[in-house]
This record gives structure tokens, C-alpha cells and sequence, in this order.
């Protein structure tokens, strides 16, 4: 009669010998000594694999109140580059999704109403450097201040249309009245990304017509619709947490709403989330936490990176005996706490593996232990 399971179980006696923990020889791995079900590790194993240990106490617990929410622009890092005055687009010096520069050119545009301002500022500017030349002591008083005035007034009034301090600076030395040509630049006012620049060339824009829209998109906000008897439980400045391609990115709370929306009859809390790497767009919908006060309750809580899967599928950790020697210990994930996960079935004074348990996982397996425990 065969056995078909008898030749994997031989061959599996057989791969595994002896334990490498009893040998005469010695440890039978260089990876790792494994004693009793655990594994000692090294000084320098230790530094490869950033092993941090932590006396776990218990802490107060941080309740959460989960929402959904919609990514949007930072309002307050965001421009819209838009004319003071009537005119024509002449050319285009930035293009949608370009990164821009605080005070670089946008847009050329040209109006009639710009010309007449900019013949004025020169024909002032004239006067008034002729009646400095001239000084004090040859024209009146009366002369020399109405000279002063009206140079500033033609400045004043390019600003007001929308020229820059600098370009009017740059214009005002210049002599030439056929300068005056009504073209003027519109800049950047923040850094920033283009957002929108729905426009064409040539195309005739009025006063508040938007032209670019521009935000720093280094930060965003997510707002998170919270019924009005949850979020009583939220301060201002409380840790949250933002679901970004598979991972939780952690913010704070700017900002809590105080109309209730009309359609939800939610009220909205205002996320400020980081954004270094683009990886939230405005217009996406995301999964939020938001830490929403202790309630008293305390417990043991280890960040997610220290409590691993075994084999069969239980939860453990890796407790250190002495410096350097760890095991496998089972435990009991009942929650959440910020942005740690809170565990029962280990006693508080334990000495657990915080940082770079699965370097000690991995070394256990390696020395030829199972890294479960029962």
C-alpha cells in the first residue's frame, strides 16, 4: 500500500535536521542563534536591522471617529490671477500644471486704458526729473510738490490697473513715449502649480475674468463631513489621519465648520494633510480618522510595524529576555490608537521589539525555528 504523505514528511525530517540550537558544532546559522524557540542577535545584527526595544506601559487610549472626505485645494496658499481692467491676451508665459515662481510672468496683455496710463507716467516722470534738476531755490514750492504728485499719481494709477511695481519702476526711468504701448505683464503672486488657465491668445478679458489659478500643493485640505453630535468630540489641532494608496498619511485638524451643511445636515472639519510627493489630488475621495479625545480608558499600544502575522495567521510581537534575545509572543489586536494598534495578552513592563520586527522575524526563521508559539 502507498502513502502519498509519507515521502514529503521524510523529506521535511531530512531538510531540517538537527536543531541548530543543540548541535555540537555549535549555532548551525550565521544569521542568528536560536535558543529555546527564540533567537540572540548580535550587536551588529542589531544596527543592520535598526532593532529599537520599548518597556511597554499603559497609555491613554485615543478614541477615533471615522468619516469620509473630499481632497481640496489649500485655499490659503491659492491665487487667481485675474485683470483690473479691460484688455486683450497677447501672449502666454505659463501653461497648466507648470510649477511657477513667486513674481514670475504669466501673461501679456494690452489695453487702450493701460497706453493712456503709461503716457501719463512718463510724460509726469519727465517733469518731475526736470524740476529736481532745477531745485528748489529755482522753482516755487507750488510747482515742485504739484511735479511730486502727479508722478506718484501716475504710478499709483498703472498699479491700480494692474502693472507691476517693478515694470513701473523699469518704465518711469525709461524716456521713450513710444514705450507706452498699453502691453503690461501680469505675475505670479505666490509659488506655486498652474491649476487653470482657461484662455486663449487674442482673446478680449474684463476686470475679474480668471485667467490662471495657481496653488501651493504642498499641503491640502480634506474636508470630512461629521455629524454635529460627533464632532463635539473634536478640537481644533487634533491628530488625523488620511488614507492615501494603501497607506495612512497623518495631518491635523485646521478648521471645524460652524453652519451645518444644508443638504447632509453634516458639519464639515477641515484636514490640513502634507503633500511632498502628489500623491493627493483635489476632487479625490479618501477615508479619514480623526483622534477624538482618551475618555479615560488606557491600554498597551504598539505601533503596526512591531505586530506581525505568524505562519498560522496570529498576531505576535518579540519580546527581549535579556540584550539581544528575543521571542515570539501571541497577542490580541482589539483596536486602534492614533496611529498605533492596541494589544492585549502581554503583561506592561515587557521589553518589546518597536522597530524592526520583521528583521527579527526573518532572523528567527532563518535559524531554523517556527515563529509561532503555543
Amino acid at each position: 500500500m502507498s502513502y502519498p504523505f509519507a515521502f514529503p514528511f521524510l523529506l521535511g525530517l531530512c531538510l531540517l535536521g538537527p536543531s541548530p540550537a543543540r548541535s555540537a558544532e555549535g549555532p548551525a546559522h550565521e544569521h542568528g542563534a536560536a535558543e529555546e524557540g527564540g533567537v540572540h542577535l548580535g550587536p551588529e545584527q542589531m544596527q543592520r536591522g535598526g532593532i529599537q526595544v520599548r518597556t511597554l506601559r499603559p497609555q491613554p487610549l485615543t478614541q477615533e471617529i471615522r468619516a469620509p472626505g473630499e481632497v481640496t485645494l489649500d485655499r490659503y496658499a491659492t491665487l487667481r490671477v485675474t485683470p483690473r481692467i479691460q484688455a486683450q491676451v497677447v501672449a502666454r508665459h505659463a501653461r497648466l500644471g507648470e510649477h511657477v515662481k513667486k513674481g514670475q510672468r504669466l501673461v501679456t496683455l494690452s489695453s487702450v486704458a493701460m497706453a493712456e496710463a503709461q503716457s501719463k507716467l512718463l510724460s509726469a516722470e519727465n517733469d518731475w526729473r526736470r524740476v529736481r534738476k532745477l531745485g528748489r531755490q529755482v522753482v516755487s514750492e507750488r510747482s515742485y510738490e504739484d511735479a511730486r504728485i502727479a508722478a506718484q499719481e501716475a504710478r499709483a494709477r498703472l498699479l491700480a490697473y494692474g502693472m507691476s511695481a517693478a515694470d513701473i519702476a523699469r518704465m518711469a526711468r525709461g524716456k521713450r513715449v513710444d514705450r507706452a504701448d498699453g502691453r503690461f505683464d501680469l505675475h505670479a503672486g505666490i509659488p506655486g502649480t498652474v491649476i487653470e488657465d482657461d484662455f486663449v491668445i487674442g482673446q478680449m478679458v474684463r476686470p475679474g475674468d480668471p485667467l490662471f489659478l495657481i496653488s501651493d500643493e504642498s499641503r491640502l485640505w480634506v474636508e470630512a463631513r461629521i455629524e454635529a453630535g460627533r464632532v463635539r468630540r473634536i478640537a481644533p489641532g487634533a491628530r488625523a489621519w488620511v488614507r492615501v494608496a494603501g497607506r495612512w498619511v497623518e495631518g491635523r485638524v485646521a478648521q471645524i465648520h460652524h453652519s451645518l451643511d444644508r443638504t447632509t445636515r453634516t458639519l464639515g472639519v477641515r484636514i490640513e494633510v502634507p503633500n511632498p510627493d502628489d500623491r493627493l489630488h483635489p476632487g479625490e475621495f479618501v477615508a479619514v480618522r480623526i483622534a477624538a479625545g482618551a475618555g479615560g480608558a488606557q491600554g498597551l499600544v504598539l505601533p503596526e510595524s512591531a505586530v506581525l502575522r505568524s505562519p498560522d495567521g496570529d498576531w505576535q510581537v518579540f519580546v527581549e529576555h535579556e540584550p539581544g534575545e528575543f521571542e515570539p509572543r501571541e497577542v490580541e489586536v482589539t483596536g486602534r490608537s492614533g496611529d498605533g494598534l492596541v494589544v492585549e495578552g502581554i503583561t506592561p513592563g515587557t521589553r518589546v521589539v518597536t522597530r524592526g520586527a520583521f528583521f527579527v522575524q526573518s532572523e528567527l526563521a532563518k535559524s531554523g525555528f517556527a515563529v509561532h508559539n503555543h
